[in-house]
C-alpha cells in the first residue's frame, strides 16, 4: 500500500476487478488499500450531521491476501442505525453537510441510482423512495466515503463484468429474490455474470457506486498499473472470498484494444426541429455521454438532420433502441470508438457578485482547462442586474490557475 495525493488519479484509469462482487465498504476498503488516506474518510463522514458511529481502518488476512477492512462501528444505544429515509431526506442531509463539490455531486447521484431503481420496483416516486437498509447510517457513510475517495483521486473508472448471486434474502421489504430486484434495476445495460453462489454478491449499493460513476465496462483496459489495492466486505463464502480488486494505472495505446464506446447516428428528412430536440434532450437524459445534430442533405436534394450520440459500448442496444424510438428513422449506424479525456473536478470561486462554479479538467504534465458555471453566471446577472459577459469574464479570471498564495485561488 503506498500513499496517494490528491490529484494523483488525474489522466488515469482506476479499474474494479470484482470477481467476487460488490458493497459499499468493500470498494471503500479497495480504495483504502490502494493508497486513498483513512483522514480523507474521518473527514467526510464527520461533515455530515449524523452519529453514533465511528470508523475503523484495518488489516487482516482473508485466505492467501492481506486486505483492508473498513468499518463503521455504531453504538449499540444509538438507535438512528436503522432509521428509515426517503431520497429527499438524505439528499438534503448530504447538501447540509457542507462536503467538497465534487464530493457531494457524486453522493447524490449515487443515492439518485439507487432511488430510481427503489421507485421503478416499487412503484413510487423518486423523492418519496423509503431507503430501509441503505436508509442506515453505515450504507450513507459507505457511499460518502467512496465519493470522497473518487474525487480525491480524480480518475476516469472502468469496470469488469460483475457477478451476481443466486437465491433469496430477507429485507426490510419481505423475502426477495437475489439478484435484489433493485441490483438488477440498476445493473441494466451493464455486463453480468451468473454464478451458483447462494448469497448476495452485490448489493444495491455496490452496484450504484460503480453504475454511477463508471465510465465503461468490460475487461481490464490497456494500462501500465501503479497501484493495486485489495478490500475485503464482511462476509466470505467457500466459493467467493468477498474481496475486491483495484488497479490504479496509465492508458496506453493499444491497436488490439476492443472499443470502449460508440457512436451511434441516423439520417432524418422528416421530423421537425421540435421533435427532433425533444429526442436529443431524451436520449442525454437516458445516458448518452454526448448528443450532437448535424446539418445535411440527403438524395433527391432533400435538407436533413444527422442525429449522433456517444454512449458506452455496453449500452449500444439500449441507447440505439431509445434513438429508434425517439426519433422517425428506420435504421441507425453504429461504429466503436475509444476516448481521451482530462480528469474532472467542480470547485469555486467568490466573485464580487456571488460564488460561481468552476469546472476543472487536468492532464498530467501540468495542462489544464477551467470553465465557469454559465448557468450560474446568468443567474447571478439576474439577480444583480450587472451584465452576464461582465460576470462571466469576471469569474473566468478567477478560475485561471493561481499560486496557493493567491487570494483568487479556488475554494474546493
Amino acid at each position: 500500500m503506498t500513499g496517494l495525493k490528491r490529484g494523483d488519479g488525474a489522466g488515469r484509469v482506476l479499474f474494479f476487478d470484482c470477481f467476487s462482487g460488490l458493497c459499499g465498504d468493500m470498494i471503500v476498503s479497495a480504495l483504502l488499500d490502494l493508497g486513498v488516506p483513512f483522514t480523507l474518510m474521518e473527514e467526510a463522514a464527520a461533515m455530515l450531521p449524523i452519529g453514533g458511529y465511528r470508523l475503523r481502518h484495518d488489516r487482516e488476512m482473508r485466505g492467501s491476501f492481506k486486505v483492508s477492512r473498513f468499518h463503521v462501528d455504531m453504538d449499540a444505544r444509538h438507535s438512528d442505525h436503522h432509521h428509515h429515509r426517503r431520497f429527499a431526506d438524505i439528499r438534503q442531509l448530504i447538501l447540509d453537510a457542507k462536503l467538497p463539490s465534487g464530493t457531494t455531486d457524486r453522493s447524490i447521484r449515487i443515492f439518485e441510482t439507487l432511488a430510481q431503481a427503489e421507485a421503478i420496483v416499487h412503484g413510487t416516486a423518486v423523492d418519496d423512495v423509503h431507503f430501509h437498509e441503505v436508509g442506515a447510517v453505515d450504507s450513507i457513510v459507505d457511499i460518502v466515503c467512496a465519493a470522497a475517495a473518487m474525487d480525491y483521486l480524480g480518475c476516469e473508472v472502468a469496470c469488469g463484468p460483475i457477478p451476481l448471486g443466486c437465491g433469496f434474502i430477507e429485507t426490510q421489504h419481505g423475502r426477495m429474490p437475489l439478484p435484489a430486484p433493485a441490483t438488477l434495476q440498476i445493473l441494466k445495460g451493464v455486463p453480468v455474470e451468473g454464478t451458483s453462489v447462494r448469497a448476495e454478491l452485490t448489493t444495491p449499493t455496490g452496484a450504484a457506486i460503480v453504475r454511477t460513476l463508471t465510465a465503461s465496462f468490460g475487461p481490464i483496459p490497456a494500462m501500465m498499473p501503479s497501484a493495486i489495492g485489495f478490500g475485503a466486505g464482511t462476509r466470505t463464502l467457500p466459493d467467493a472470498p468477498g474481496i475486491l480488486r483495484v488497479v490504479l494505472g496509465t492508458p496506453v495505446a493499444s491497436p488490439r484494444a476492443p472499443a470502449s464506446h460508440v457512436v451511434i447516428e441516423a439520417n432524418i428528412d422528416d421530423m421537425t426541429g421540435e421533435l427532433a430536440a425533444h429526442a436529443m434532450e431524451t436520449i442525454l437524459n437516458a445516458g448518452a455521454l454526448d448528443v450532437w445534430c448535424e446539418t445535411i442533405q440527403m438524395k433527391k436534394g432533400r435538407p436533413a438532420l444527422k442525429i449522433c450520440m456517444l454512449a458506452a459500448d455496453s449500452d449500444l442496444e439500449r441507447m440505439g433502441g431509445l434513438l429508434l424510438s425517439q426519433t422517425s428513422t428506420i435504421g441507425l449506424r453504429w461504429y466503436g470508438v475509444n476516448r481521451m479525456e482530462m480528469a474532472r473536478s467542480v470547485s469555486q470561486v467568490d466573485t464580487p457578485f456571488g460564488p460561481v462554479r468552476v469546472k476543472r479538467a487536468v492532464w498530467p504534465g501540468g495542462v489544464s482547462n477551467a470553465a465557469v458555471e454559465f448557468e450560474d453566471c446568468r443567474r447571478l446577472a439576474e439577480k444583480t442586474g450587472v451584465p452576464l459577459k461582465e460576470i462571466y469574464a469576471v469569474a473566468q479570471g478567477l478560475a485561471q490557475p493561481c499560486g496557493a498564495d493567491d487570494p483568487r485561488r479556488e475554494k474546493p
